[in-house]
């Protein structure tokens, strides 16, 4: 269940990531999404509220949605980390490969406007 669960997430356009404010009130942000393994791998600015989110409680809700966060099926919990510059590096790839041009474009838009370490890789375990 939890394999054929990641390829349809991973397989999406976009996730919905559900992280939680240190008072437990709920924030669900869209974002791309790649298969890492066993995982699922996403790409954000390093200094965005769901990182600080993130780093503080690392359960998560995940699932389908739309460009505009509008759930597209139901969400299930799961465990986000912040990943290291190389691994971010590798999500990278994987968007700019899964994306094509658009997820080319923005990756080039970033690394002008943050340089590499301005974002960073979240990995997202069911």
């Amino acid at each position: 269940m939890d394999d054929a669960l990641r390829d349809l997430l991973g397989a999406g356009k976009y996730l919905l990531v559900t992280s939680y404010r240190k008072n437990g009130t709920p924030v669900a942000t869209p974002v791309w999404v790649v298969r890492d393994g066993d995982a699922l791998g996403v790409w954000t600015v390093a200094d965005s509220w769901k990182v600080k989110r993130i780093r503080a409680r690392g359960d998560v809700l995940v699932g389908p949605c739309d460009i505009r966060g509008n759930p597209t099926g139901d969400q299930v919990p799961a465990t986000a980390e912040i990943c290291d510059p190389a691994t971010t590096a590798r999500y990278r790839r994987l968007i700019g490969r899964k994306y094509g041009l658009v997820g080319r474009l923005t990756l080039l838009g970033s690394r002008l406007r943050r340089g590499t370490s301005g974002t960073v890789g979240i990995r997202i375990t069911l």
